[in-house]
């Protein structure tokens, strides 16, 4: 369990807030408007109305106990700038903010942010992959080169076990877990055997998936 501060509260905030909350985390939630505010009470161990660009405020949110601070303004970029480069200047272990565009994404890293997330970009990328064939179910990228897919397991796949498919040797393709019935299996073994029932986890080159998948 970690300790968390989220600063923003607007829809992106509100369901990071949701999401934190689901995984047990300890989450200080701060926004300037109250009804934002009110609105994520039931999300979070506390809650403040306050301003973040005023570093009295900050400091007195002990913003050197929080394992994670996340700034998720989205519509003022001034003041998210300006909110993560005071929290790294108070001492903040680690800054994760939000960008809108790419512009935001360097300002932000230059000025106190240790990561940044862009999720238009990040949720076009995801859109445009999932859309681009009907057997892509869901898709990862972890860097440029590899990403992780789940998908249909081809007809001709039917009935082959793992071993004599051997995608790792063919394609560089490693086979990460099995769904049947909504359930994943995660423990791969050359003897199982695929069928069209199923869908298959795949770490791997997107070329190359694309390639072995007929994408």
């Amino acid at each position: 369990m970690k300790t968390i501060l989220l600063i923003g509260l607007g829809r992106f905030g509100r369901h990071i807030a949701m999401k934190l909350n689901d995984m047990n985390h300890q989450i200080m939630a701060v926004d300037q408007d109250e009804e934002r505010v009110n609105a994520v009470l039931p999300f979070v161990t506390n809650a403040q109305i306050g301003d973040s660009t005023n570093a009295e405020f900050l400091v007195s949110l002990g913003i050197r106990n929080f394992d994670t601070c996340i700034v998720a303004i989205g519509d003022n970029f001034q003041n998210s700038l300006e909110t993560a480069s005071l929290l790294k200047e108070l001492g903040a272990k680690k800054v994760v903010a939000r960008a809108s565009r790419g512009v935001q994404e360097k300002f932000l890293l230059r000025n106190g942010a240790d990561e940044v997330v862009y999720p238009e970009k990040q949720l076009a990328s995801w859109t445009a992959i999932r859309c681009a064939s009907e057997h892509i179910l869901d898709y990862i990228e972890l860097d440029g080169d590899y990403s992780i897919f789940e998908l249909d397991v081809p007809p001709e796949w039917n009935g082959k076990t793992v071993f004599q498919l051997d995608i790792r040797k063919k394609y560089g393709i490693n086979i990460l877990g099995i769904r049947e019935s909504g359930k994943f299996n995660m423990n791969i073994t050359p003897d199982i055997i695929l069928g069209e029932d199923k869908s298959i986890l795949v770490l791997g080159q997107q070329k190359a998936v694309q390639k072995c998948f007929r994408i």
